[in-house]
């Protein structure tokens, strides 16, 4: 879900950490049942259960291959403190999909984490939501240039206290790039330490409204003027989900099934409200409050909303990654602003933001977490290999450990 400063709140829905820390990001996921189908997939989820494999190919009749290249890298992640970690690599349509686990899915039973395991993904919700967003842009219903206060729903905040009016200035393309200025809710004290401190425990089932959190953050002083620089913010995307509510009459979760889950076949992604159980199968999703480890595998989701509530698969976040770069969901033109990191200086588009890796390659992705879970994706701009990582824990201790899960893959393809 949303993030704080210095790092995004780990129970907010997640976005990208700042842009020197997100540069050195990591990214990773996958598509299982196109590769081997379900027989293959079933003894794949059995054996990693049984702890009787960390790498393997997942499909049949097909050339072989080296395995997967981010297995050391996900025991890095595992010796940094994380419980568990997993990766998916899928190439050239999932002809060969590849499936890594370090540590274990739960520390109790010493389960391994398995391919089709359900878990919080934060802020790559924010790539879908700027995907309708963009498709709404492209059929006229919207332009970027739109102020958000005009396409808010009846009894939705514009304007925080007294006179200030925020979203009368800001623009639906300062919302997708982090340019508004609008202070981040997750940020604000008193949320904060239910959403991710010694409240956690208390607060983990309260129930949020987008307006009751764009109150929250309305009664903040923006951080900045709008359109002047760059500074990441939930509110933003939690706009947003209201906006594409307005123009289209629809809550945006129910956009997104419409317009992304359905024909992408993303039978596993879902967007559960205020639901706090995790769809089977599911590990344990483990945080830090205070100086204790906690089990924040159920909680209420409604305190990301738009900005970081989606559940997932590393499956369904390849193929939805794969079929975004690879054209499938925007036109050309939207695909062009989409990658456009111009008014941020190079640190984010809209909904999505490069990679540039030591070896050279750059990749396209996003990266999330919320209390208990990061997870990151990211694929060459084509969409023809896409990488995407999981840990169930919501920090990564050195960021520079998830890079290597990146140049793993991406420059060990490189070489002869």
């Amino acid at each position: 879900m949303p993030k704080r400063s210095p790092r995004p709140a780990a129970t907010a829905a997640p976005g990208p950490p700042p842009p020197a820390a997100r540069r050195r990001a990591v990214a990773l996921s996958g598509a299982l049942l196109r590769s081997g189908g379900l027989a293959t997939l079933a003894a794949l989820a059995l054996a990693a259960c049984a702890g009787q494999i960390r790498s393997v190919p997942l499909a049949h009749g097909t050339p072989e291959r080296p395995p997967a290249t981010t297995a050391h890298a996900l025991h890095r992640l595992v010796d940094d403190g994380a419980p568990g970690a997993a990766s998916l690599i899928t190439r050239d349509g999932f002809a060969a999909a590849r499936y890594s686990t370090a540590g274990v899915a739960d520390l109790r039973t010493g389960r391994r984490m398995a391919p089709q395991d359900h878990f919080r993904a934060g802020s790559l919700t924010k790539t879908l939501v700027a995907t309708v967003v963009l498709q709404l842009v492209a059929e006229g219903r919207l332009t970027l240039h739109d102020h958000a206060a005009a396409h808010l729903p009846p009894g939705v905040p514009a304007t925080g206290d007294g006179d200030r009016s925020e979203l009368r200035r800001v623009t639906i393309r300062q919302l997708l790039d982090h340019t508004s200025g609008l202070f981040n809710y997750t940020q604000d004290p008193r949320l904060s330490k239910q959403l991710y401190g010694k409240g956690f425990g208390a607060h983990r089932y309260d129930s949020h409204t987008p307006a009751e959190l764009l109150r929250i953050a309305l009664s903040h002083p923006p951080v900045a003027a709008p359109g002047t620089r760059y500074a990441y913010s939930n509110t933003n995307y939690l706009v947003l989900g209201l906006v594409i509510e307005a123009v289209t009459g629809n809550p945006y979760a129910t956009e997104i099934r419409r317009r992304i889950l359905v024909p992408a076949r993303l039978d596993h992604t879902s967007f559960p409200g205020t639901d706090p159980v995790l769809p089977e199968p599911h590990g344990r999703a483990y945080s830090r409050a205070g100086a204790r480890r906690v089990d924040a595998t159920s909680l209420d989701p409604s305190r990301a909303g738009a900005a970081g509530e989606m559940v997932t698969t590393l499956g369904d976040l390849n193929r939805f990654f794969a079929a975004l770069l690879g054209g499938e969901f925007l036109a050309p033109r939207q695909m062009a602003q989409i990658r456009n990191e111009k008014r941020t200086d190079g640190a984010y588009g809209l909904g999505l933001y490069a990679t540039r890796l030591p070896c050279g390659v750059t990749v396209w992705g996003h990266n999330g977490d919320i209390n208990g879970s990061y997870a990151r994706t990211a694929g060459t701009a084509d969409g023809r290999h896409i990488v995407s990582y999981r840990a169930n824990t919501d920090t990564l201790p050195d960021p520079a450990h998830g890079t290597a899960v990146l140049t793993a893959e991406f420059c060990a393809a490189r070489r002869p």
